[in-house]
């Protein structure tokens, strides 16, 4: 489980009862889900929750750098809680299915200086792209 609702309220973020059901849903490992997944499960939580207020929310914690928005392919963006531990992502190429995924190694490291143009190195994004064991069995 993910510690976004202690990093939240360690912020001294203001946690109603919707931003707190929004934080809930989000809440998990390997929890990668659109702003519209979010929306249905937190409306079974708290029926008058708004998809306004769901997408509110959700940019009010990637600003915070609570949450990460992930973007693979042309696909819906998704929303992950694991905001503060280096990982990459392995992601199903039929079905969509993000997996976290934590590599030994810095991938910095991999980056050869004659490659980096001169650019100043931030960070870095590595997707893996497979098929998921329920896609490949079906």
């Amino acid at each position: 489980m993910s510690d976004l609702l202690e990093r939240l309220r360690g912020r001294g973020w203001r946690m109603t009862a919707q931003r707190r059901v929004v934080a809930e849903v989000l809440d998990g490992d390997h929890v990668h889900l659109t702003a519209d997944e979010v929306h249905a499960r937190a409306v079974a939580r708290l029926p008058e929750i708004s998809r306004a207020t769901v997408y509110n929310t959700l940019g009010e914690m990637v600003t915070l750098g609570e949450i990460i928005e992930v973007t693979t392919d042309r696909r819906a963006k998704r929303y992950d809680p694991n905001a503060h531990r280096p990982h990459h992502h392995l992601v199903c190429a039929r079905c969509g299915a993000i997996r976290d995924v934590h590599p030994a190694g810095d991938p910095l490291a991999d980056l050869p200086d004659g490659e980096r143009f001169g650019f100043t190195i931030s960070g870095v994004e590595v997707t893996y792209r497979g098929i998921c064991p329920n896609c490949a069995s079906a």
